[in-house]
């Protein structure tokens, strides 16, 4: 048993990193600015928050899933903030206590209640067919109810999904479609006796909620895919060198290391193709966490994504990263940016260029253009010299002219992943707003702010200071009134 004087103590559970633990519901919030005209629907995001002191060792990606949401209804404004209920958090709430570490991937082969904490739910949002899902990599999605942010349970589309579901489906809203991939790092199940299984499996839902197709991708090791990007006819998926090898995770180490002397490989598939049609395409190493987009030009896909030259995940594993130096998510060496690369598909040729010199990730574009070309792209841009991932203003991109506006919080003030939301009636591609939360270091308090998209450098149009801090985290989805009534 760990005692309680060996608490894990490190900077992603202090300032802002650090766990709210009250569920708190608050209505008629005050508003500072006026709300945009017509406006209504939810804003969520998810994000990492261990429930009790953390015991043997914390990576920030490892935290129980809490949502925070924000409702504009009728011209008034709530808040509320619920745990993703997943089956580990409800384990440790029964007994009062952390029963893993939450570092990443080590597995604790000798803790009686499992070598692992597993689906955390806290990485990202879906709404797809009528619901919304709370999704972590490598488990299955948790369904939840609007607006109170109830968890009904884990969906496993009437047991049809037979691989875990990826932090970040791409849904195609021209034609209704969701894909996914799940991969596994390992290559077996040790759920199953160690069966054999693909590295990498991707799966098509229809729009009618039904998974249609499911495939498996070969791949030569196992590595951590984060994000894939899709087109109106093509699927991409990244094999990029950050690699798995058990021996160091049996030696307490973290199982992923970035393999330098490996390619990053850019495979494309006909987006209702079996996986033996695959078609890859060799790049120099590099990492991605999150593309922005992807789209078909003439005989090319075009991707564009944040990328970095080189990454380390234990710099965010309190027990892997010994000094502040070393527990840096942006490092200065990573040259995070955002990246295009043009996969030819008639000539094999590959074309790859930065877009921006500027340190950001978090990339966003107007849903309603995932898997087609958009003319704008929003990223979290990454204050300089921080090495802690603190967002200190969004980047609206124009990918047409190569252009850029910034808005900056302001001094002290950090914001995360900047969410757009069209104007209800909205005929023009950035008629809309960016939303997000941002924490006043100066106040220790958060807001929910909501940017005029198409006037990016002014102040926010409204700000609504919430009555509890909100943690740093990662994805969010907004939800409009409409769909929040025709949930299922």
């Amino acid at each position: 048993m760990v005692m309680a004087e060996e608490r894990v103590t490190s900077p992603f559970l202090e300032g802002n990193f650090a766990p709210v633990r009250e569920e708190v519901t608050a209505e008629d919030l005050p508003v500072i600015g006026e709300l945009p005209e017509g406006l209504e629907g939810m804003f969520v995001r998810n994000g990492p928050n261990p429930q009790f002191d953390v015991i043997k060792n914390y990576h920030w990606f490892g935290g129980d899933g809490m949502l925070h949401g924000v409702r504009i209804k009728d011209g008034r404004v709530s808040y509320r903030n619920r745990y993703v209920q997943t089956e580990a958090y409800k384990r440790e709430k029964a007994a009062g206590r952390a029963l893993w570490g939450s570092g990443l991937g080590q597995p604790e082969f000798d803790n009686p209640n499992g070598p692992s904490r597993g689906n955390t739910g806290n990485t990202a949002l879906v709404w797809h067919d009528g619901r919304l899902f709370a999704l972590w990599e490598a488990g299955d999605p948790h369904h939840i109810k609007l607006p109170g942010l109830e968890t009904i349970g884990t969906y496993n589309y009437n047991g049809r999904l037979l691989h875990a579901f990826t932090a970040h489906p791409k849904v195609d809203e021209r034609t209704g479609e969701m894909l996914f991939f799940g991969y596994n790092m390992m290559g077996f199940d040790m759920a199953k006796q160690g069966a054999k299984v693909p590295y990498l499996q991707y799966s098509v839902v229809s729009p009618e909620g039904e998974i249609v197709l499911t495939t498996p991708i070969d791949l030569p090791r196992g590595v951590m895919m984060h994000d894939f990007a899709v087109t109106e006819h093509y699927s991409i998926f990244m094999d990029l060198p950050l690699v798995f090898d058990m021996q160091r995770a049996m030696r307490g180490e973290s199982p992923l290391y970035f393999n330098k002397d490996l390619p990053a490989r850019f495979g494309i598939l006909p987006r209702h193709a079996t996986g033996d049609q695959v078609r890859w395409f060799e790049a120099p190493p590099c990492y991605v966490f999150h593309t922005l987009n992807a789209f078909e030009q003439g005989d090319e896909i075009v991707l564009d994504a944040c990328r970095m030259k080189d990454v380390d995940l234990g710099a965010l594993d309190s027990s892997i990263a010994p000094t502040p130096e070393d527990r840096r998510l942006v490092r200065e060496d990573g040259n995070q940016v955002l990246y295009r690369w043009r996969f030819n598909l008639r000539t094999g040729a590959l074309k790859e260029e930065a877009l921006d010199d500027q340190t950001s990730d978090f990339p966003r574009v107007n849903d309603s253009l995932i898997a087609y070309q958009a003319r704008y792209g929003y990223t979290a841009r990454f204050e300089a010299g921080n090495g802690m991932p603190e967002s200190d203003a969004i980047i609206k991109y124009d990918l047409q002219t190569g252009r850029h506006w910034v808005h900056e919080h302001g001094k002290g003030r950090y914001g995360g992943e900047g969410v757009f939301v069209p104007r209800p009636g909205a005929t023009a591609e950035d008629d809309g707003f960016v939303v997000t939360y941002v924490y006043d270091r100066n106040t220790g308090g958060s807001e929910f702010v909501i940017i005029n998209a198409q006037d990016m450098e002014a102040p926010p149009v409204a700000r609504v200071p919430l009555p509890q801090r909100v943690p740093y985290g990662f994805h969010g989805a907004w939800i409009s009134e409409q769909r929040i009534q025709a949930q299922k």
